[in-house]
């Protein structure tokens, strides 16, 4: 008999973009640690959960697989990608790269309106903080970085961010566990931002360079904990949404 999925409460879909919703929320179940990497996403469990039929399933989870959230394995479906050191070290090489022309663009390009609007945004990462909800505040961390590539108004370099958003969002949820205060995600935004205020390249890219660097660091420290030793790998569980999975 094959295993059966445990219920979770998944809100009920609308008949428009039933691929692009399925997404979401298998994106929110990752993010939030339901499915922790290596887990199986049970495409039957998925779909009997929110009411589907397998197909929609099926495209929302390669869909995740080309944002790189999901690996397929033949004859065997899909699994939430394990985290490994050399992808986060690609993933945060080139995210320094880029941020840190997009930040000495943004600098450049500030008015009144958009430094406000980042100001708002760490007031929200403040509130965010007293909600107790890991997946909004990756969203919004996400936001905030977001929003400096949207004032240095290079399409190109948006679009370079965009690409790593999905593998952004699972690393960045990786740094909600590093504080005991969900509140200093929100302080370690301050600086950054008065360098941005400040207009000073040099000190832009220094800023940006502890700012990335540090979750660089921590994170790379934190998947060598979560990365089991050679030869003890457990086969990833078929059970989907497991309640005792770790939170990534």
């Amino acid at each position: 008999m094959r295993p059966m999925s445990l219920p979770v409460g998944l809100p009920a879909l609308a008949d428009s973009d039933l691929v692009g919703q399925i997404a979401r929320i298998l994106m929110q179940a990752i993010v939030q640690g339901r499915l922790p990497p290596g887990s199986k996403v049970v495409e039957a469990g998925v779909a009997r959960e929110l009411g589907v039929s397998r197909a929609p399933v099926r495209e929302a989870a390669r869909l995740l697989e080309k944002q790189g959230l999901l690996v397929a394995s033949p004859r065997r479906g899909f699994f939430v990608r394990k985290l490994e050191i050399r992808n986060i070290d690609e993933i945060y090489d080139l995210r320094l790269c880029i941020e840190r022309h997009a930040s000495v663009l943004a600098a450049r390009r500030l008015t009144p309106e958009s430094r406000d609007m980042l100001r708002r945004q760490i007031d929200v990462l403040h509130r965010t903080a007293d909600l107790d909800d890991p997946a909004r505040q990756v969203e919004e961390d996400y936001r905030f970085h977001r929003l400096i590539f949207e004032i240095a108004d290079n399409r190109r370099l948006l679009r370079l961010f965009d690409d790593l958003a999905a593998e952004l969002r699972m690393v960045i949820g990786l740094i909600g566990r590093l504080y005991d205060d969900p509140h200093e995600i929100a302080r370690t935004h301050e600086p950054l931002l008065a360098a941005i205020e400040a207009g000073h390249p040099e000190r832009i890219t220094a800023h940006v360079d502890y700012h990335i660097g540090h979750a660089w660091r921590e994170v790379g420290r934190l998947v060598r904990e979560l990365t089991p030793p050679l030869g003890n790998a457990a086969e990833p569980s078929s059970i989907l949404f497991p309640t005792n999975g770790v939170s990534v």
